[in-house]
């Protein structure tokens, strides 16, 4: 029997690396999703869930046809259902690459960026290039729900514990709960991960105070931030069985980038990009 490796040992995650100042898309190195997918017990072929990883880029710059240097913020969406997602450190690197290369106009980086990532990710991403000329209006604000992080509970497991995880008696709802206190670390490197987690869902109560201990318990786990979002989902539905499901994660930046993981039973949910306080 052939054991399968983590791809991520050989990502530039956790090693030193120079950066490239000519545009070079092979640094993009993808991740496939199928390796932590089969650990948490997810079928490939039939996805419990739809959605999308949302990336933020503030450090996205290229140099018009006169050397001049372009600045933009840029949006990503990376679907779900990709069978790659796309390790960090190596968009990262990727993106500097443009920094010394000239491009005609906004829309042909917008193109070259698309067709390069939608590449590695294995399906289409889209991408939307904001240049700071046109003075975009970022929004930060807070969920339409109730936080959890006021409850005063004792926690005692920092490692996912999906057992913490309980309905109680008491008519279906529909409700949005969240939180600030979501941390995990780097699967690489150790590093710490912060994210605001949105949990919205229709079904039997959840345990409030259970779910704040599981949303805590992620505290030394590592994960990279989709696998964690998708571990989430997963003990979610398992354990408490909701008629639909939606996990929402914003993660604070990192290196010009953050990475903010959406899975939803809703077709209809779309989710918004609107920042968290600390991003």
């Amino acid at each position: 029997m052939t054991q399968r490796t983590d791809p991520s040992q050989h990502s530039p995650l956790g090693k030193t690396t120079a950066y490239r100042s000519d545009y070079a898309p092979e640094l993009l190195y993808p991740i496939p999703r199928q390796i932590k997918r089969d650990e948490i017990g997810i079928d490939g072929t039939h996805l419990p869930f739809l959605g999308e990883d949302i990336w933020n880029g503030y450090e996205v710059s290229w140099l018009n046809p006169k050397g001049k240097p372009v600045v933009a913020l840029a949006t990503f969406r990376v679907p779900a259902s990709s069978p790659n997602l796309i390790e960090s450190k190596s968009f990262k690197l990727y993106l500097n690459s443009l920094n010394q290369t000239a491009y005609p106009d906004s829309e042909t980086v917008r193109a070259t960026l698309m067709r390069d990532l939608s590449a590695a990710a294995g399906a289409p991403v889209q991408v939307e290039l904001l240049p700071l000329e046109q003075q975009p209006q970022v929004g930060v604000t807070y969920p339409d729900g109730t936080l959890l992080d006021t409850m005063d509970i004792a926690c005692d497991n920092y490692q996912p514990a999906p057992h913490l995880l309980a309905t109680v008696d008491g008519p279906e709802v529909e409700e949005t709960l969240y939180s600030h206190l979501l941390k995990s670390n780097c699967l690489v490197t150790g590093q710490p991960d912060w994210a605001m987690v949105v949990i919205r869902y229709r079904g039997r109560p959840l345990d409030h105070a259970g779910l704040l201990r599981y949303i805590v318990s992620f505290r030394e786990h590592n994960e990279f931030h989709e696998q964690c979002v998708e571990r989430i989902f997963t003990d979610l539905m398992r354990q408490c069985a909701p008629r639909t499901l939606s996990v929402y994660a914003r993660y604070t930046r990192r290196g010009g980038l953050d990475i903010n993981p959406f899975r939803s039973t809703d077709t209809s949910t779309a989710p918004d990009n609107l920042r968290e306080v600390r991003q």
